[in-house]
């Protein structure tokens, strides 16, 4: 089964572009609302997944707050309209700018990730008079079992305080009185379908929060990050995660205190289905031992593949003829520039159009103008 693309319209816009599905991305956001609205859940949409200004507006409009990872992030949520009441910024190395932006726009959070970090908001804030809000990013060693790009969770990871070093850092804390703690944050990988890890992170957050209550130390807010994983192989049949399970194991797992706040941080599942990279077929080259559809979109379009060894369905959507196997490939000049081998699509000729599903996660965002190309444009359903 091939998604549902008004090929006519397509056919007279240059590619490569991305295609976006507003209404989808709409369908997504209100299960989201609505499964998070279940248990008064904080939902704040990671800006690095995905940060086409107009996707931004339409979260935005949708009540979802922002997750940012950046200075550059932090402003493209105030551009799209993000209350800054609902802005956080995470990230493992934050410039002294990014973090003065944060302290200037008074966000509302600063996840810390170490304790050389937690000293320098302390420092900034100070000369600046302000106290900062922050949350301690904690290590909670759980193994998310995903590929180790995206694994953030572990000791080994650069990301977050160790479980070890908990004490030393509250210890500091202590003795800073420009920072204000008020929650813990924790995010173990991405891209996770199996939903396990999370109930392991719950039974983890549960005994750090008896082992500080020991301590006196009682946080409002607990972030568990993202990580929900889509349906790279089916994304006509699965458009949607399955936010109701996700939401669920938190509820049920997780042991909150009272008047204790509970967020989240989803970007893939959130953007992910809405967008697709279309390129066009420039030639068929015929091997002697195999065929490749050689594509005008190339890992500057989309480097999953390539960075990640990623995964993503590929249609032919102006061919009904009997599919054929191809090598799917790119014309940059790197050997890596291959988006998927040996995979059947409906026979290809020079100008047929190819769809890149799942690309709306990872794909604008991670555009390049390596070779000297031109970055993309994209498009949208409603507005096309």
């Amino acid at each position: 089964m091939k998604g549902n693309f008004p090929i006519e319209k397509l056919k007279g816009l240059e590619t490569p572009f991305y295609y976006y599905d507003t209404d989808l991305l709409r369908k997504t956001l209100d299960i989201v609302a609505s499964e998070a609205n279940k248990y008064n859940y904080q939902v704040h949409y990671a800006i690095k997944a995905n940060a086409n200004p107009r996707i931004l507006s339409i979260i935005r409009e949708n009540g979802l707050g922002a997750d940012c990872v950046s200075g550059g992030e932090i402003m493209a949520a105030l551009n799209a309209g993000f209350p800054t009441d609902k802005i956080v910024f995470a990230g493992v190395g934050k410039a002294d700018w990014e973090i003065n932006l944060g302290l200037d726009k008074d966000i509302f959070c600063f996840n810390v990730e170490s304790l050389a970090e937690l000293e320098v908001i302390n420092e900034l804030a100070e000369a600046k008079g302000r106290k900062a809000r922050i949350a301690l990013r904690i290590n909670p060693e759980v193994n998310a079992n995903t590929h180790h790009h995206i694994t953030t969770g572990m000791k080994e990871n650069k990301f977050g305080i160790n479980l070890d070093q908990i004490d030393t850092v509250l210890d500091r804390l202590e003795e800073l009185g420009s920072v204000q703690l008020i929650g813990l944050h924790f995010h173990i990988g991405s891209q996770l379908t199996d939903l396990h890890p999370f109930q392991t992170l719950c039974a983890r957050v549960n005994d750090l929060q008896q082992q500080l209550s020991k301590r006196k130390v009682f946080v409002e807010h607990i972030n568990f990050g993202g990580g929900l994983g889509i349906d790279y192989d089916h994304p006509n049949r699965n458009p949607i995660p399955d936010f109701q399970e996700y939401f669920k194991v938190f509820n049920k797992h997780f042991k909150p205190l009272p008047d204790q706040k509970v967020h989240f941080e989803p970007g893939r599942s959130v953007v992910g289905q809405c967008g697709n990279l279309i390129a066009k077929v420039l030639y068929v080259k015929e091997g002697s031992v195999k065929k490749f559809a050689v594509l005008d979109a190339g890992f500057t379009e989309l480097i999953r593949p390539a960075f990640y060894e990623a995964h993503h369905k590929i249609e032919n959507i102006t061919s009904e003829e009997k599919e054929e196997t191809y090598d799917i490939v790119g014309p940059i000049c790197e050997s890596s520039d291959t988006f998927a081998k040996q995979i059947d699509i409906n026979k290809a000729h020079r100008g047929d159009l190819i769809a890149l599903r799942s690309a709306g996660a990872y794909g604008e965002i991670m555009a390049s103008q390596y070779n000297c190309r031109k970055l993309p444009k994209a498009y949208f359903s409603d507005l096309i």
